[in-house]
């Protein structure tokens, strides 16, 4: 059967084959949150289309599972004042409130937010694809994330629940809120990566404003509820919309304080140049990277392209760790070609929910022609599709493609693709990959196979000056959550992890004073009657 048979038998059968993850009807959302309420809105909205796509005689179709609201600068406003208001300039409830207080917030949201995983999860596979081992994967992974930050805040706060004294001077150093932050995530991971800015940006006593990403809204809509139940009103707001139409006024108006983006750092740029005062704008941003995997030539075969498939491949190569260009030394290219190309045609192309499927179908409108576009490119400069149905495509499904031999002329050689497209380039000297780093906008990972300690030494002593992760004999990845997640160049802004989330949303702030008796009574008083949040030896257990 050509992967043309197999792929319109799968839209055929995509009705009703997902059992318990079929969608009985569409989700139309008619409400945001604002202020504690969830309000209905009248005007218009965006249709949802599903990746899965349905056949129409032999046409086939992306399903339409539901719609979102379109809201317009007006709303995005009526959420900027919401925000204001419940920050109140750091005075209001919750900036002020005591660490413990905002941690059990986030606990109770937890809470809510387990009671609709199935539905989170099954809108995940819908929306973007996204197998059900991966969706299931991504709602456990934040979960974990989520209590792994309140153990890193009781840590923290344990830290600064003491008092220092130096050069007669008493101090407590605490850390503080930045005030409104406007959080953007990514359409790949829509929940998990929103979430690692999300959760440690408001657990730290910041409010949010949160717009989902174009592609991934729906799956947001089941945890209104648990917003609006467990945090106090206008703490976190909801925009939908275009992002000139939204986004861009709540940025121009110059009253939030922070951005977390997850996205490209053209679409940055043009939120980050929109603040009128920019310099009081701290930004966290998560943008592109064209992580290259260097194989040497005494690399563990078997191993280098287990790693390397998982690392093109998963999730259709539709991460920013993904490993985005090969360099394959020329003793050893035949063989590793061959392999990897064996190991593609075993991977199975199917729906998200179908067992042990490992390629679906893009999300992204116009992804297999611009993925198409490329090949196209690659092969004008000398380049082959060179395993059996690479580049194939049907509406949104596009088969995974092995380029070879890749050079600087082609565009797949500097663009970040972002889908199953697989470069590799050959080389003799190690130079050419070195190079490649150098001259690279982007500086995120690298991955390094091989087996000599020398070699491998000098070349991460190299590497590590060039991108912000170095990984031996392994694909590029985030995770743990407790390893720093950033990158140099055009590929990030500021540092994620458990740890370093806490402290890119907030500011060290210092309450001193002289040590003398009357500084000294006042501070015991505020501390016996439990008079301040921030003065405080209250030890989190």
């Amino acid at each position: 059967m050509s992967v043309q048979e197999m792929l319109d038998q799968m839209f055929h059968e995509a009705e009703g084959s997902s059992g318990p993850y079929d969608i009985q009807k569409e989700m139309i959302q008619k409400d945001y949150l604002i202020h504690g309420e969830l309000r209905e809105w009248t005007g218009d909205f965006q249709t949802v289309y599903s990746p899965v796509c349905e056949m129409s005689g032999d046409q086939a179709k992306r399903k339409v599972i539901g719609a979102y609201p379109l809201l317009t600068e007006k709303e995005a406003m009526e959420v900027l004042e919401s925000s204001l208001k419940a920050y109140d300039h750091g005075c209001g409830i919750w900036p002020t409130m005591t660490v413990e207080e905002r941690i059990h917030c986030v606990e109770n949201f937890l809470y809510e937010m387990l009671e609709v995983k199935p539905t989170v999860v099954q809108w995940i596979m819908w929306e973007i694809g996204k197998t059900l081992g991966d969706a299931n994967k991504e709602f456990d992974r934040t979960v974990e994330y989520i209590r792994d930050t309140i153990g890193a805040l009781k840590d923290l706060d344990r830290r600064s629940s003491r008092f220092v004294t130096e050069q007669g001077i008493i101090a407590q150093i605490r850390r503080a809120p930045f005030g409104v932050v406007l959080c953007m995530g990514p359409f790949n991971y829509p929940l998990n990566e929103t979430f690692t800015t999300l959760i440690p940006a408001l657990i730290m006593g910041n409010v949010v404003i949160f717009k989902p990403p174009k592609l991934g809204v729906l799956l947001h809509y089941p945890l209104l509820k648990a917003f609006q139940k467990s945090f106090p009103a206008g703490v976190v707001n909801t925009v939908y919309g275009r992002g000139t139409k939204v986004a861009g006024p709540i940025v121009q108006s110059g009253k939030i304080d922070c951005l977390a983006f997850i996205g490209t750092s053209k679409a940055a740029d043009i939120l980050k140049h929109q603040h009128p005062k920019p310099h009081r704008l701290r930004c966290i941003l998560g943008l592109e990277a064209k992580n290259p995997a260097i194989v040497l030539e005494d690399a563990d075969m078997e191993l280098a392209v287990n790693e390397i498939l998982l690392g093109t491949l998963s999730f259709n190569g539709q991460r920013c760790t993904a490993l985005k260009i090969l360099f394959v030394h020329q003793d050893i290219i035949e063989e590793f070609n061959a392999r990897l190309c064996d190991r593609i045609k075993e991977l199975k192309i199917g729906l998200p929910w179908e067992a042990g499927v490992q390629i679906t179908p893009l999300p992204e409108e116009n992804k297999p022609a611009y993925l198409t576009e490329l090949i196209k490119d690659a092969e004008s400069h000398g380049a082959q599709v060179i395993n059996p149905f690479g580049g194939e495509t049907r509406e949104t499904f596009f088969y995974p493609a092995v380029l070879y031999p890749v050079n600087e002329r082609m565009k797949v050689y500097h663009e970040e693709q972002f889908g199953p497209v697989i470069p590799i380039v050959p080389f003799d000297e190690i130079d050419v990959p070195m190079q490649y780093v150098i001259d690279s906008n982007y500086g995120q990972q690298v991955s390094i196979f091989g087996s000599d300690p020398v070699i491998i030494g000098t070349l991460v002593d190299q590497l590590v000056n060039q991108v912000c992760r170095v990984n031996i004999n392994s694909q590029c990845q985030r995770g743990p959550d407790t390893f720093p997640f950033n990158g140099r160049k055009d590929s990030a802004e500021g540092t994620l992890s458990v740890t370093d989330a806490l402290r890119a949303f907030t500011i060290r702030t210092v309450v001193a004073a002289k040590e003398n008796v009357p500084n000294k009574e006042i501070i015991k008083t505020i501390l016996r009657d439990d008079l301040s949040s921030f003065i405080s030896t209250d030890f989190i257990l």
